[in-house]
């Protein structure tokens, strides 16, 4: 192979490499609504779910950012009335990263009382996006 056809290669291949990053960071922390009738089983949580919404945060033992989002989801949790943080540790639970479909931790779900999947977070939610996702899920007369 030439010198010329190996430095377009090379190009090529760091060109799409960024692409993909800029892709994968644009996404990170940003709510997906969750169509269709995905459920969540309280018995996968070991706990019953809020009567307004449930926060459940995927995490694993290795997880930096986790942390960072456990503190912000509790504190969101404890300023609403009828709304819990579960947590759920893959590294001990691996079956639920496939049943839930998490690829990377951090990733949280916004449930609402019948435990359907309502928003889907992958990365580090702002603090105004959980609220926001919280807001749409709350029945209307639970709002404040």
């Amino acid at each position: 192979m030439s010198l010329p056809i190996a430095l377009v290669i090379g190009a090529a291949l760091l060109a799409a490499t960024v692409v993909a990053g800029l892709l994968l960071r644009r996404r990170d922390g940003r709510a997906v609504v969750v169509h269709g009738d995905r459920h969540v089983d309280p018995a996968d949580l070991m706990r019953p779910l809020g009567s307004q919404a449930t926060l459940v945060q995927f995490s694993t033992e290795f997880c930096a950012r986790c942390p960072q989002v456990r503190r912000m989801l509790g504190s969101v949790a404890d300023e609403r009335a009828g709304v819990v943080l579960a947590e759920v540790d893959l590294t001990s639970r691996s079956d639920l990263a496939a049943r839930y479909k998490v690829l990377s931790t951090p990733t949280t779900l916004v449930v609402d009382p019948e435990g359907r999947i309502r928003s889907r977070f992958t990365g580090v939610p702002a603090r105004a996006d959980v609220l926001a996702a919280l807001a749409a899920t709350t029945p209307q007369e639970a709002r404040p």
